[in-house]
């Protein structure tokens, strides 16, 4: 059984809307975990296909996708296209455009 943490995680990251995204740290603190990203990335290696996660809403800080290419990189990348997110050649998201702040 998932822990109470999991669950609150889950829950954010399945509130991420279609077209947006969040950093694995603004996840966190949405969570209450405000040093929790690396908790983050946990619960969706564990997690995200098992529990439907939208996993390719998450990006680092900086808006840039953590997977490496040939390693999931092209598959996240296509993804986030299919949304209508913007992502350049280099692997990055105008957070300031497409960002989501947790807004209903």
């Amino acid at each position: 059984m998932a822990s109470e943490t999991t669950k609150r995680i889950q829950d954010i990251i399945l509130h991420i809307p279609r077209g947006r995204v969040l950093s694995y740290g603004e996840a966190a603190a949405l969570a209450g975990l405000p040093n929790g990203a690396r908790q983050v990335v946990r619960v969706l290696h564990s997690s995200a296909e098992k529990e439907g996660l939208p996993w390719q809403r998450l990006l680092r800080k900086d808006g840039s996708i953590a997977l490496p290419r040939g390693g999931g990189f092209e598959l996240q990348k296509a993804l986030l296209e299919d949304e209508g997110v913007e992502v350049t050649a280099a692997g990055k998201v105008d957070m300031l455009r497409f960002g989501w702040r947790g807004e209903p």
